[in-house]
């Protein structure tokens, strides 16, 4: 008999909850035509998909947009395997024995979380460049990747810290080394309460990608800044660029959300 009223209050919620989302959609987009018609904007939608694919004498042509969510996606991809191998490098420092291995790694943290971005990529693109003599694409996904890695690194640490404290002592007690330990005891169960963590550390690396547009690399910011300033299409243009990387992070969190239900039915 209470199943009814419960189900009741669970269609009540969800009326409730469908209908703050669309008020919240429709003041937005409100908004967005009162403010474009007060400043008596022409709106142009229809030749956003030109930017994308068109053809040209019988052969389908690349446009900007999406030439530059290729070399977002690119950036994204590399930066993430990046991100995880210097987090893990720097957790794994930072509880080690040795003295040097902890300040360096602290060192390192310390000065990459408490500059801004835009300065580290300055320092990389003008400084560490020239003088290793790294491309523009290289010193975009590095300097990302050691950003985006001082933060991974603490979340690493934390869950390395949160698996109890004889699991490690079990390990030892089997011989094995302290590298066996964690590839084959203490990270399996640390995963699963890194992974959220880790998800929105790779959300934030892939919408903070938009910064390498500053040092003209042709990245899905850049190429829709340059589309604008041939075409003046400002609403169309970066509600589209808006949208792609909402797009790319919601897809990433889905791709996550399966992921760790799946490591829950495997426990």
């Amino acid at each position: 008999m209470t199943a009814f009223p419960a189900a009741r209050e669970n269609r009540r919620q969800l009326a409730i909850d469908v209908g703050q989302i669309a008020l919240l959609l429709g003041g937005a987009l409100w908004l967005v035509v009162h403010g474009a018609r007060s400043m008596h904007y022409d709106w142009q939608w229809y030749r956003v998909p030109d930017y994308f694919l068109r053809v040209v004498d019988g052969s389908l042509v690349w446009g900007p947009l999406a030439k530059g969510l290729l070399v977002t996606l690119e950036i994204s991809a590399v930066g993430l395997v990046l991100t995880m191998v210097i987090g893990l490098v720097t957790a794994v420092l930072r509880l080690s024995q040795s003295f040097s291995g902890r300040l360096l790694a602290t060192s390192y943290l310390e000065l990459i979380r408490n500059t801004p971005l835009l300065v580290q990529l300055y320092v990389f693109y003008f400084v560490l460049g020239p003088i290793l003599g790294i491309g523009r694409f290289w010193i975009g996904v590095l300097c990302l990747a050691f950003f985006e890695g001082s933060y991974a690194a603490e979340i690493i640490r934390g869950g390395i810290l949160s698996v109890a404290k004889g699991q490690w002592e079990a390990s030892q007690s089997l011989g094995l080394s302290r590298y066996a330990g964690y590839r084959n005891v203490i990270l399996p169960q640390a995963m699963r309460l890194m992974l959220p963590p880790l998800t929105g550390q790779s959300v934030s690396l892939i919408k903070d990608s938009s910064i390498v547009s500053v040092i003209a690399i042709f990245d899905l910011t850049n190429e829709g800044r340059n589309v604008i300033s041939d075409t003046f299409m400002s609403f169309e243009i970066w509600f589209t660029v808006a949208a792609l990387y909402l797009v790319l992070t919601g897809s990433l969190s889905a791709l996550a959300a399966w992921v760790e239900r799946l490591m829950r039915r495997h426990v």
